[in-house]
């Protein structure tokens, strides 16, 4: 026989038999984790998650968490956050080797984030990872396009990969409920809306940060789903250590200035960003400002934000960092004493300067956090 033949016989088998292998331990693995929620959508996934396994953890049961939101993070049976660090770019392979390590910690319940954006890899996520005994959809919002469709009802369709069969979906999506309903029919499952009714707004007061009232009832829907009271679970979500990128406010100042800084970056979208704004916005009457910080990779994105502010939200004053924007802002009606813009290559220093200069403003920061963003949030907690 062929030698060359015969060492491809030989590895092709090692292959088969490695497979085959790691099949039977990861759905032993599973078989150790009685409750796995995965829980996808465009977003508050990260918050969502956070806020499930705080109100599981209300009900007494042991449960572990992962997101992958602004930083990748295990969130322990006792609710603390440990770092992952990455040696390489994200994987969905990484939750494969995250569930082994969970279903020896004898859990009785996962909550895990799906990390996927291309619809293939959904699936694969939940059909052959997760295999979730409830799954979640946070919402359906346009983002990542590229990949996930250029319409609501295709991105719809796109999160729809992660629904489970034979098993329950829950979602706070209205607007694009359609399509996530048909998929779930298919698969024999059975999905459900949460009500935003469901929370009381005094309860959100409760909270250290501001908290979407959509993410909350979400949450309990899950919690109630598994046979958690309402009122254990609600204490437990006040419990809930906010994702990097949550609605922190912070009081910044300096000398007789004063105002509020709230980090609203997580929402790097123009539909998740007006409903930040509308939060925030109902919640202060100072004066509003608007800090945007832009990516020169994403100059599509700057163009829907930059709309979104001028022409919707118009703040009393408006700040951004971002290059060759004159030719944008000649298409709107803005007094230069409105605007401020600051280039790329200013520093987080110089930008955090003008922010404490200001007095009675609620300031709320979208766009990007990454890099500079991540230096900047550094520089003006020097001011709180």
């Amino acid at each position: 026989m062929d030698p060359i033949l015969t060492t491809l016989s030989v590895l092709v088998f090692i292959l088969i038999a490695f497979g085959f292998f790691e099949n039977y331990f990861h759905q032993k693995a599973l078989s150790k984790i009685p409750i796995r929620v995965h829980v996808n959508g465009t977003r508050g996934k990260s918050s969502v998650t956070r806020l499930i396994a705080a109100g599981l953890r209300g009900g007494k049961l042991k449960t572990y968490a992962k997101t992958t939101g602004t930083t990748p993070r295990i969130i322990n049976e006792k609710g603390k956050d440990v770092e992952i660090h990455r040696l390489r770019s994200a994987s969905i392979g990484e939750q494969v080797k995250l569930i082994r390590y969970f279903s020896n910690k004898k859990p009785d319940a996962l909550v895990i984030e799906c990390m996927a954006v291309n619809p293939q890899y959904q699936w694969v996520s939940e059909q052959k990872i997760v295999k979730s005994t409830l799954g979640v959809i946070t919402n359906v919002r346009p983002d990542h396009l590229d990949e996930m469709g250029t319409t609501n009802e295709e991105i719809a369709y796109s999160l729809s990969n992660t629904i489970p069969f034979d098993s329950k979906i829950l979602t706070a999506e209205y607007q694009n409920f359609k399509p996530l309903k048909k998929i779930a029919d298919k698969r024999s499952s059975v999905i459900e809306q949460s009500d935003i009714s469901d929370i009381d707004e005094n309860y959100l007061n409760n909270f250290p940060f501001i908290e979407h009232p959509e993410n909350i009832a979400l949450a309990l829907k899950v919690c109630l789903s598994v046979g958690i009271n309402k009122r254990d679970a609600l204490n437990g979500m006040l419990k809930t250590i906010p994702d990097p990128g949550s609605l922190f406010i912070w009081d910044i100042k300096n000398k007789k200035n004063k105002c509020k800084f709230i980090s609203g970056f997580a929402a790097n979208d123009p539909s998740s960003t007006k409903m930040v704004w509308n939060l925030v916005n109902s919640r202060f009457n100072n004066k509003s400002c608007i800090f945007l910080n832009t990516r020169n990779d994403r100059r599509y994105r700057t163009v829907q934000l930059m709309e979104l502010v001028l022409k919707d939200i118009k703040p009393d004053l408006f700040i951004v960092r971002a290059d060759n924007i004159k030719s944008m802002l000649n298409n709107y009606n803005i007094n230069n004493d409105k605007i401020i813009v600051f280039k790329m290559d200013s520093s987080p220093e110089e930008v955090v300067n003008k922010l404490i200069s200001l007095n009675d403003y609620y300031i709320l920061g979208i766009g990007n956090i990454v890099d500079w963003g991540e230096k900047f949030i550094k520089k003006l907690k020097e001011h709180m």
